[in-house]
């Protein structure tokens, strides 16, 4: 039941964003956790009145989002992770386990409301598979044996601490140096080895030096298209009189990819600091982060790690929001992801027009994914020279690959571009049993057989010669 302490909490939700209406999803969320995990149908018109929208949208956001739940569920929503890395490694025994063990089919609760099981489809863990998600926990590296262990802890009240079998490894000099730092998230620990001093250089600058230092270190998006991210900045109006938004695409949807979490989760300064500097090159006084609802206690980390920064006056020209989305693949797509953060349903839109022209409320926008702003306080802190030092021609700078599947380590690798696939297999701790295929970029790549990785180097122009493309760098050993 909606009682004013939570109306008030809406309107403290509200108050984050230039438009009532794009507090919806993250109202919906608020109203679902007040009322045991799932929605109430009489919950859609105090929130239509109160974010002064239509009921028919309101019904229309809480349709659209697979996490915003329709009916009861239990006090442990079970979910289990069964895509192409989890399926390679295990994941469908663990399922069917659970359906033994409960008593329950996929998509039942038991009797006694304690469970509800789910089957779900990448939970950005691929590279420590099989994944059960608990509510907003991650129970990650499972066996028959841990899932046990789960469910007897889970019947006593307790939550067990997830161990996940992380590998890391690479050269691991710029995105992630940090990934084995103890305390890494800490502004302190940022601070202490080069953390904001690119900033400072930054701020020390024109926004147009800023903007073509990019721009001729050639940082190609991480996100998938490869598109030159200066570039991009350059196809924003000039002296147009409306608001310019920047928005950190932290959504990760292309499964097979997990290159992003282990930036926000573990070193979240760094893509602060990157987003700082973006802003600050092309004006934008509003920021978000638009990061996966699954990611629910990365965007804890993320919102202390903002408020360290504006305590300690980093943040003086530009406001960043964290705003969680709501479980839809789709939403990686940075017009619907556009579309969500208005407060609409996370559905694609027709371009032209671009962003860059007509984006967020109709404003210019820049959307980048956070690998490529997490690479800006090297570019401001060494140049553009020193990254384009990096990698292979026309591919510069460093990369996260994210290797999943029947490797002996799975896990997250940091290489130049243009690296050889053999020496991130072999990183990775070599491949197990025989090769079938391997694919290179997300799940969105053309698979290549065993024949066709031989020589294979590990940029742009090498993948789409081997008739795949490098997309997200989302590894999937076959």
């Amino acid at each position: 039941m909606i009682n004013e302490q939570i109306l008030q909490r809406i309107d403290a939700l509200a108050a984050r964003y230039p438009k009532r209406e794009s507090a919806l999803l993250p109202a919906l969320d608020l109203l679902q956790r007040e009322n045991n995990n799932h929605l109430l149908k009489e919950d859609a018109r105090r929130v239509a009145a109160r974010l002064k929208v239509s009921k028919s949208k309101v019904q229309g956001v809480a349709t659209f989002y697979t996490m915003l739940n329709k009916k009861p569920v239990g006090k442990y929503h079970l979910q289990v992770d069964t895509n192409v890395p989890g399926m390679l490694m295990g994941a469908d025994a663990i399922l069917a386990h659970l359906v033994q063990t409960l008593g329950i089919a996929v998509g039942e609760t038991t009797a006694d409301g304690l469970f509800t099981l789910s089957e779900v489809q990448d939970l950005g863990a691929c590279g420590t598979c099989p994944v059960i998600q608990v509510n907003d926990n991650y129970q990650e590296s499972m066996t028959i044996a841990k899932t046990d262990a789960l469910i007897t802890a889970l019947r006593l009240g307790e939550m067990p601490v997830s161990e996940p079998i992380n590998h890391v490894g690479g050269e691991r000099t710029v995105l992630l140096k940090h990934r084995l730092t103890p305390n890494a998230t800490a502004l302190a620990t940022y601070r202490a080895d080069e953390g904001y001093v690119a900033l400072t250089k930054t701020l020390a600058k024109t926004s147009a030096q800023v903007a073509d230092k990019v721009k001729r270190a050639v940082l190609r998006g991480r996100g998938g298209a490869g598109f030159s991210a200066g570039t991009k900045w350059g196809f924003l109006p000039k002296d147009d009189p409306r608001p310019v938004y920047l928005i950190a695409n932290a959504d990760e949807g292309e499964p097979g990819t997990f290159k992003d979490r282990q930036i926000m989760e573990y070193d979240p300064h760094l893509l602060i600091e990157g987003m700082a500097i973006a802003a600050y090159a092309f004006g934008a006084k509003k920021a978000f982060i638009y990061i996966r609802g699954e990611f629910r206690w990365i965007s804890l980390i993320l919102e202390k790690a903002i408020e360290e920064a504006k305590a300690a006056g980093l943040l003086p020209h530009v406001d960043i929001v964290v705003f969680v989305g709501g479980g839809s693949y789709v939403c990686g797509d940075e017009t619907a992801l556009i579309q969500s953060l208005e407060g609409g349903r996370g559905t694609p839109r027709l371009k032209p027009p671009f962003p860059a022209n007509k984006g967020l409320y109709g404003c210019p926008t820049i959307v980048n994914n956070v690998e490529t702003l997490a690479c800006l306080p090297f570019i401001l802190n060494h140049g553009a020279d020193a990254f384009r030092a990096i990698g292979s021609a026309a591919s510069y700078g460093p990369k996260i690959f994210g290797i999943s599947g029947h490797v002996h380590k799975p896990g997250v690798y940091e290489f130049p571009l243009g690296t050889p696939l053999a020496t991130l297999l072999d990183a990775a701790g070599g491949i197990q049993g025989q090769l079938k295929g391997v694919i290179v970029g997300g799940l969105s790549a053309p698979i290549l057989t065993a024949d066709e990785i031989v020589g294979l180097k590990m940029d742009y122009d090498a993948c789409a010669a081997a008739g795949t493309v490098l997309g997200s760098g989302g590894i999937m050993v076959v």
